[in-house]
């Protein structure tokens, strides 16, 4: 350790790029040179010691990535997961809404249905809906006041709410 410690040091920091880590595989890793002694056949001791550094620190790095991938804050999860559920169940009941106005709407009387579809569903101005009609911008007007009255008229508040 004393006459290869700097060289085993310089080798891992050069593959993990991180002082503290370097020197945690460096013990690592002259543990496993003494673990691997029994299979050392003698021949370029500093070749040998290299290999091992360099995989050893290669093994240390992909364990430091997985550590990074697997961490996650489960505050964080938690927040998140609900209000994607709650942004999909929202959706699904707003669709589930618009579903059951478009059948009420269609039991309205021809003359109803058509300004309240032009102004409510399909967003046209009352300018948009008169030029379309060839009618006064007043009488879109009245034709309005008069179809929500007999909503208002015919429909219970909860399913016209």
């Amino acid at each position: 350790m004393g006459e290869y410690g700097s060289y085993v040091y310089r080798v891992a920091h050069s593959v993990l790029h991180d002082a503290k880590e370097a020197e945690d595989a460096a013990q690592e890793i002259f543990l496993q040179v003494y673990k691997s002694l029994p299979g050392y056949r003698f021949e370029g001791f500093k070749t040998w010691l290299t290999r091992i550094a360099i995989h050893k620190s290669i093994d240390l790095k992909r364990k430091r990535e997985r550590r990074k991938e697997e961490q996650w804050d489960p505050a964080k999860v938690l927040h998140i997961a609900p209000a994607q559920e709650d942004g999909v169940l929202q959706h699904l009941m707003d669709e589930e809404r618009r579903s059951q106005l478009r059948a009420r709407i269609l039991e309205l009387p021809p003359g109803h249905r058509d300004i309240i579809t032009a102004f409510y569903l399909e967003g046209k101005s009352y300018e948009d809906i008169a030029a379309e009609q060839s009618i006064a911008v007043k009488s879109v007007e009245s034709r309005l006041y008069r179809a929500r009255s007999w909503i208002r008229e015919h429909w219970k508040e909860e399913e016209w709410r």
